[in-house]
C-alpha cells in the first residue's frame, strides 16, 4: 500500500509538472501552427514602403508584402496580413492572434530575447525629419535644444531613441508618443511637433518631390544604424529554419534583388 501511494505521488507530481511546464510555454506548435492553417498571419501597420494598402484597403503594396507572398510561397502556405497596434505587438504575437511581426522592425537584443528572429535583411536608419524651411536649424547639432517638440511611433526604437539618447535629452521630457510613423509626419507638417523620427527606408519614400511630404526634409544621424528581421513565437525553431533557408533562396535567385529595386531600397538590402 505505502508503495502504490509512493507510486501514485510520484505520477500526481509528473501531471502537475507537465501542466507546469505547458504553462510556462506559450502552447504553440511551431510551424505545425502555420502548416495546419494553410496560411502565415502577419502582423503589420501602414509603413510605406514595407508595408501599405491599396486605395481598396487591401495590403498589395510594399517591399515586405511582396517578400512575404514570395517567401510564403516557397513554404506553401498564403501570407495573410492583419493590422495590429505596433505598440503591442509582442502581446499580439504571444497570444497567436499573428503568427509572425514583418513590418520593418528593428531587431535589438531585448526582441531577440521576448522572440526568435530570423536573419536580418535590409539595413535602416533613423533619421530627423524636420519641415524642410527649418532643415538648416537642426544640420549638424549634437543634440536638439530645449524647447523643441518631438514626436515618434509609440513602442518603436524610434521612440527608444528619444528616451534614451543624448542627443535628446533635452527635449525627452516634452516627448509625444504617436500611433504611426505616417502620423509624426502629419504632426511635423501642420507645425504641431517640431521633430520626429522616422526610418531611412520610410523616409527616403515620401519625402520626395510630388508626394504629400515635399515640404519636409530628412537628417541622416550616423548613431541610428539599425538592421530590419521577422519576428516569430519563442521556441519556432521549425518555422525559423524554414524561414531562413526561403530568404537565403530569394537571395540566390534575385527575387529579393528585384522586390527591392521595385521600391527603391536596393542598396539597403543586407547582402
Amino acid at each position: 500500500m505505502k508503495n502504490l501511494k509512493k507510486i501514485l505521488a510520484m505520477a500526481l507530481i509528473c501531471v502537475m509538472l507537465t501542466a507546469v511546464l505547458a504553462a510556462c510555454g506559450d502552447g504553440h506548435k511551431d510551424w505545425e501552427d502555420i502548416e495546419s492553417k494553410g496560411e502565415m498571419i502577419i502582423g503589420v501597420t501602414p509603413n510605406p514602403p514595407m508595408n501599405y494598402q491599396d486605395e481598396s484597403g487591401e495590403w498589395t503594396l510594399g517591399f515586405d508584402t511582396e517578400f512575404a507572398w514570395a517567401l510564403c510561397e516557397i513554404l506553401g502556405v498564403t501570407a495573410v496580413f492583419q493590422e495590429i497596434d505596433w505598440g503591442a505587438k509582442e502581446t499580439e504575437l504571444k497570444a497567436m492572434n499573428i503568427d509572425a511581426i514583418w513590418n520593418g522592425m528593428t531587431i535589438t537584443p531585448s526582441r531577440a530575447e521576448e522572440m526568435d528572429i530570423a536573419m536580418p535583411y535590409m539595413n535602416n536608419g533613423q533619421v530627423l525629419v524636420v519641415r524642410a524651411e527649418n532643415k538648416d536649424q537642426y544640420t549638424g547639432l549634437t543634440e536638439l535644444p530645449e524647447g523643441v517638440k518631438a514626436v515618434a511611433e509609440i513602442g518603436s526604437t524610434l521612440e527608444n531613441t528619444i528616451n534614451d539618447h543624448a542627443y535628446f535629452a533635452k527635449v525627452k521630457s516634452d516627448y509625444v508618443g504617436v500611433d504611426k510613423q505616417i502620423t509624426g509626419l502629419l504632426e511635423v507638417k501642420s507645425g504641431t511637433a517640431d521633430v520626429t523620427l522616422v526610418d531611412l527606408t520610410l523616409a527616403v519614400e515620401v519625402i520626395k518631390p510630388g508626394t504629400d511630404y515635399s515640404d519636409l526634409a530628412y537628417i541622416e544621424i550616423a548613431d541610428f544604424v539599425e538592421q530590419f528581421g521577422i519576428a516569430f513565437r519563442k521556441n519556432s525553431p521549425e518555422t525559423l529554419k524554414k524561414v531562413n533557408d526561403a530568404i537565403k533562396q530569394l537571395k540566390d535567385n534575385g527575387t529579393l534583388l528585384a522586390i527591392a529595386e521595385k521600391y527603391g531600397l536596393e542598396d539597403l538590402l543586407v547582402k
